[in-house]
């Protein structure tokens, strides 16, 4: 999974997404872009897409300022919901703009273009009356604070005029805390709320909030290594103003949060956890799995891909099971997985050490299934100690060549007996090489298209890639015994499970226990991942169906360009042609690449 479509960006950018944010007036827009965009041959259409994305940079400031604009790094986005209901009639006129263009007068690229922007556009003007953010203002990761804390882990400092906009920055948080619980107390008032158990995990990561000091406080860690640059006198001046914002604002604003959700919200949250218990959550979720999965899919029809998945997976877990000459039954399999030392860790460092070795084996496999590559390295870091706790077993974090920051493959390294060695390669594969690093990257240094689509966060294509980066790896040579091949038809398997899991409990009323068998009985996954897992899906409704979703259509479009090209399908093309303009809707990616098939037989 990437960060950006986990808390942190659900927090700073649901109000819009997936436009990913806020609309200034449009005439604001129009005024900033003086030159009409290249990424067009159709004059009105070029125009429609150079102010959508002056209208992009001016509202999405996290997302501008990891792409080189200095102005917005010391900004973050309104995320009020008076803020979003004022971008109804701004969403409504670029749509109104496309309207007026046929797409029969266009080329295949602006036909495209047009398309894609529509449906971000009708997307972002459908969920405003949801009011999305009663119910995204917090889940099982945590809240504005873990957020925050995010942006900060991914900022870096070279100049005295960025500390100042980090700064400013540091002020504008009491404000999206305010906002977030606003959206939150709404939730409240409408019966549109998280469960006891998403806030109880929420609260426990904000205990150590209480505790942070200077030197802990992930807000000031990005003040901590200034560049020489800055006198040392200076350098303390900067750290001491940043460190009295923190403690005279935004450390009231994290004390009325976790007040508010303790005193305010636990006591009436409901034990009962589905969408499907709360006001309009049916009609809720059925737009949401829409816009995870970019499909016209029912709820139904997921739960029963799941359902024919588990069983296709499980019979080839059976027989790596017997390869790796277990002789038991499946159930007792899967407790001497759990339970061997062989398969575990002895320390974090071992656990980061790892992850290293096969992210660097994972590089050496690229060339071969790839002809562009990006230029952007990654790293291997362990995920921040203060969130760990509730937080996946492994994430990617997006980085920048502009702002000089890698991405980052983020390992949990807590509970060491809950991270098994063998599940490590389709990890590795998901969430760095092949996988999210290589994908995003790519999409992050297209040279070709509109600026919207660089950052475009389609969850069925990005988390469908990596679940695909991980069957990669058996092409790759890179499962090296039955355990780890085994292990990632585990790690598939919990994407099957992920369809039956967040249906039944969002849709069809289930309890915990009737979503946790599935994960139990027919995976690997270890008990505390199960658990943490089922919280996320609970408090992140409908995210969890996109990755099996995802997948099966890129290999479904692999299969077709094979047997359309025979002899002559290239592999290291057709990734090319999957990657490098960034990722589409799943029907718009079938026609992209259904005319690459036809331009490949013409070749």
């Amino acid at each position: 999974m990437k960060f950006v479509i986990a808390i942190g960006a659900a927090a700073l950018l649901a109000a819009a997404a997936p436009a990913r944010a806020e609309a200034a007036p449009e005439s604001t827009a129009r005024q900033t872009t003086p030159e009409p965009s290249r990424d067009a041959e159709h004059p009105a259409l070029a125009a429609i897409l150079a102010d959508y994305e002056a209208w992009l940079k001016a509202n999405d400031p996290i997302s501008a300022g990891r792409e080189g604009d200095k102005a917005a790094l010391s900004r973050l986005p309104d995320v009020s919901r008076a803020y979003e209901l004022a971008q109804a009639p701004v969403l409504q006129g670029f749509t109104d703009r496309l309207a007026a263009i046929d797409p029969g007068a266009l080329n295949d690229e602006d036909r495209l273009n047009h398309a894609f922007l529509g449906r971000v556009l009708e997307r972002a003007l459908a969920r405003i009356p949801l009011d999305t953010g009663r119910i995204g203002a917090f889940n099982s990761e945590g809240g504005p604070g873990q957020s925050l804390a995010y942006v900060a882990s991914v900022s870096r400092i070279t100049n005295r005029e960025e500390a100042e906009a980090w700064i400013d920055r540091l002020e504008a948080m009491p404000d999206f805390y305010r906002h977030r619980l606003d959206d939150a107390r709404r939730g409240l008032d409408s019966g549109l709320v998280q469960p006891r158990s998403v806030v109880e995990n929420a609260l426990s990561l904000m205990e150590p909030e209480a505790g942070y000091t200077a030197d802990t406080d992930p807000l000031l860690k990005p003040l901590a290594a200034l560049p020489a640059a800055i006198s040392a006198a200076d350098q303390a001046a900067l750290r001491a103003r940043a460190a009295a914002v923190v403690a005279d604002r935004i450390m009231p604003a994290r004390r009325a949060w976790a007040r508010f959700l303790r005193d305010d919200y636990l006591p009436v949250a409901p034990e009962s956890l589905g969408l499907v218990h709360r006001p309009g959550g049916r009609d809720l979720y059925a737009f949401l799995t829409g816009g995870y999965t970019t499909t016209d899919l029912t709820p139904d029809q997921i739960h029963q891909i799941g359902r024919d998945e588990v069983a296709r997976i499980r019979a080839r877990m059976d027989v790596e099971m017997r390869a790796a000459g277990w002789t038991g039954d499946f159930a007792s399999f899967l407790t001497f997985l759990r339970t061997d030392p062989q398969f575990y860790a002895t320390t974090r460092e071992g656990l980061l050490e790892k992850a290293s070795e096969m992210a660097k084996r994972a590089d050496d496999g690229l060339p071969a299934l790839f002809g562009t590559l990006p230029r952007l390295p990654y790293g291997v870091r362990p995920v921040p100690t203060e969130i760990e706790a509730n937080y996946t077993t492994g994430r990617y974090f997006s980085g920048s060549m502009e702002n000089g920051v890698a991405g980052g493959y983020m390992v949990n390294t807590s509970r060491l007996d809950q991270r098994p060695l063998y599940e490590l390669p389709a990890l590795t594969l998901h969430e760095a090489v092949p996988g999210h690093h290589l994908q995003i990257a790519l999409q992050q240094e297209a040279e070709e298209g509109p600026y919207f689509r660089k950052d475009a966060n389609v969850t069925a294509f990005t988390e469908g890639w990596g679940l695909y980066a991980e069957f990669l790896g058996e092409e790759m040579g890179f499962y090296r015994t039955p355990y780890e091949r085994f292990g990632r038809l585990s790690y598939e398997m919990w994407r099957a499970c992920r369809l039956v899991a967040d249906t039944g409990i969002h849709w069809l009323g289930w309890d915990i226990e009737q979503a946790r068998a599935c994960f139990r009985d027919n995976s690997a996954l270890a008990p505390h991942n199960i658990e943490t897992e089922l919280q996320r899906y609970i408090g992140w409704p409908g995210q969890a169906t996109a990755y099996k979703i995802g997948e099966i259509r890129l290999r479904e479009i692999r299969a077709r360009a094979e047997r359309a090209l025979g002899d002559r399908f290239d592999v290291r093309r057709f990734h090319d042609a999957l990657l490098v303009d960034g990722p589409l809707p799943l029907d718009l990616l079938d026609a992209r690449m259904d005319r690459w098939i036809a331009e490949e037989k013409g070749r």
